[in-house]
């Protein structure tokens, strides 16, 4: 007796082994979110730094600590990546680099590119840089 099984199929995404092209997709969506939940933060520090010399020194210990620099070299990979994908996204939506390997290619170098910014973005943030 054979009958046809209907049920949903469990499907463990962390198993399937993604394209460059859609690791990039999921990379660019999810740094989005990333700084839209961060703008709250962001724009409090700021509003605390420039409110008096006080909350100014506050938010400049604040952003002196490790974990805080830490944040901020992510905040600047995450924008890195995010206008480099978007910019490689809009030329996809002019029919530029639709070809697969040239696809792959693009989504390598703004792998590449982002994280080449978010590493001089750390020198410069943890102080190697001048």
């Amino acid at each position: 007796m054979s009958s046809t099984d209907n049920r949903p199929v469990f499907l463990n995404l962390l198993r399937i082994r993604q394209p460059v092209t859609a690791v990039l997709s999921i990379l660019h969506r999810l740094s989005g979110v990333a700084m839209i939940l961060s703008l709250p933060g962001l724009v409090y520090l700021l509003n605390l730094s420039l409110a008096n010399q006080a909350g100014f020194a506050t938010v400049a210990g604040l952003l002196s600590s490790p974990i805080a620099k830490l944040t901020a070299t992510l905040f600047c990979w995450a924008l890195a990546h995010h206008v480099l994908a978007g910019i490689r996204f809009m030329l996809l939506d002019f029919d530029v680099g639709l070809e697969r390997g040239v696809a792959r290619i693009t989504a390598w170098l703004v792998h590449g590119c982002a994280a080449i910014i978010a590493c001089v973005a750390a020198g410069w943030i943890f102080g190697g840089l001048s």
